[in-house]
């Protein structure tokens, strides 16, 4: 018998631990005994065993805390931010510092007051995903002052010349090219684009991504390529409204910002009375969890979250330990995951 916290595991807890963990029961006992002999990797993989199982932790294991780490995001309803702040979350405890979570909602905190609150708590530092930074038309003097009160941050999703900091990025123009590549190949030709408004970095590198490549691999004009993108909400209601529109242009295939918008674009399909990728092709951005088990399984671009919510973390522990992380932007490469939601043109000319 094994005691944890107030409670004791029994034997046949103790394997449930050890299965859970992949390790030997008397590996499990001797994490749970703070007995030697076990390496700091394999107490991690028991103490996340313990953690999945409901189990909790016997008092002498917890974690103190090294510090706060304010984390903020846009809403949660979009699955890939709650991806985001998942990974960072885990990153961060790792490394034995306290996540603090801060959602912006429309109505809400801003984010300089989400901010401003993190700061008199006394943050060690800061990760803003999708914030201010990617907004071209935002005030980016508000990230210099906060450099100036020692607060280290770093900056997911958008980028600014003028922000002295680490910026993680997926290549968004490099994703345009692979979904314009791939629906090119399955004979498309008029090739619509879904994204949010044009003030945004992120969609201002996903239009030049998709114009450029329209240009390159189907031989359209700059004027030609830029009639097939059309900006609206990031969000299921936006991809719907923006495919509506595509398809009046003739569209047979539809590129999305967002998982989201994707599958509002494919209810906007199936209400024309046509199917998907029978009639239209679709392709999402993100590659959210749970979207490969949407109807169809819809064919999207990946964002490598872990990869990027670990570089993340790394550059703002980096800063935060006293060493200069690099000042610029991180890029990652996407991948296009193909699934059931795109498929041959079967509407060509001639």
């Amino acid at each position: 018998m094994v005691a944890i916290g107030s409670g004791i595991v029994t034997t046949a807890r103790l394997s449930d631990i050890a299965a859970q963990a992949g390790v030997s029961e008397a590996t499990v006992s001797r994490v749970l005994n703070g007995k030697a002999g076990v390496s700091a990797t394999m107490r991690q993989t028991v103490l996340a065993a313990l953690d999945v199982l409901g189990y909790e932790r016997p008092t002498r294991l917890r974690q103190r805390s090294a510090g706060l780490i304010g984390l903020i995001t846009p809403e949660l309803s979009n699955p890939i931010f709650p991806a985001l702040a998942q990974v960072i979350e885990q990153v961060l405890s790792r490394h034995g510092y306290t996540p603090v979570l801060c959602t912006q909602t429309p109505g809400g905190s801003t984010e300089d007051e989400l901010v401003e609150m993190l700061v008199e708590r006394g943050v060690a530092g800061i990760v803003f995903v999708s914030g201010l930074h990617a907004d071209s038309t935002a005030d980016h003097d508000r990230y210099a002052k906060l450099t100036g009160r020692q607060v280290p941050f770093v900056l997911i999703n958008g980028y600014s010349e003028r922000i002295a900091a680490p910026f993680i990025s997926p290549d968004d123009r490099a994703a345009m090219w692979m979904a314009v590549q791939h629906l090119a190949e399955l004979g498309h030709e008029q090739i619509g684009l879904a994204v949010g408004q044009r003030r945004y970095v992120p969609v201002l590198r996903k239009i030049e991504g998709f114009t450029a490549a329209m240009q390159s691999v189907l031989g359209k004009s700059a004027e030609e390529a830029e009639a097939l993108v059309h900006h609206t909400l990031f969000s299921v209601e936006g991809g719907h409204a923006a495919a509506g529109a595509l398809l009046d242009r003739g569209c047979t295939a539809i590129v999305c910002g967002s998982d989201m918008m994707a599958l509002g674009a494919i209810r906007a399909v199936r209400q024309r009375g046509l199917s998907v990728p029978g009639d239209v092709s679709v392709v999402g951005f993100d590659d959210s969890p749970l979207i490969a088990f949407t109807e169809p399984p819809l064919t999207t671009i990946r964002q490598p979250v872990e990869a990027m919510a670990t570089a993340a973390v790394d550059a703002l522990l980096e800063e935060v330990g006293g060493n200069s992380a690099q000042r610029g932007e991180f890029m990652f490469q996407p991948e296009l995951v193909m699934r059931g939601s795109t498929g041959a043109n079967t509407h060509r000319a001639g």
